[in-house]
């Protein structure tokens, strides 16, 4: 996975805080979700569709 290119959300700020980095494939099989504190951790790979309905859901809450 180290050819990802990782974003973290545009409401994180620099001061280490607590927040996750997202990455997607070019070929989008799976969103892959990591913690920015250890970026050499495990991941948690999701479906794209799957993502896209907790995005839609916490853009609700």
């Amino acid at each position: 996975m180290s050819d990802l290119t990782w974003f973290k959300s545009s409401y994180s700020d620099s001061t280490g805080g607590q927040c996750v980095e997202v990455a997607v494939a070019p070929t989008p099989t799976l969103v892959h979700i990591r913690d920015s504190k250890a970026p050499e951790g495990p991941t948690l790979d999701v479906r794209p569709d799957a993502f896209a309905a907790f995005i839609a859901f916490a853009a609700r809450a």
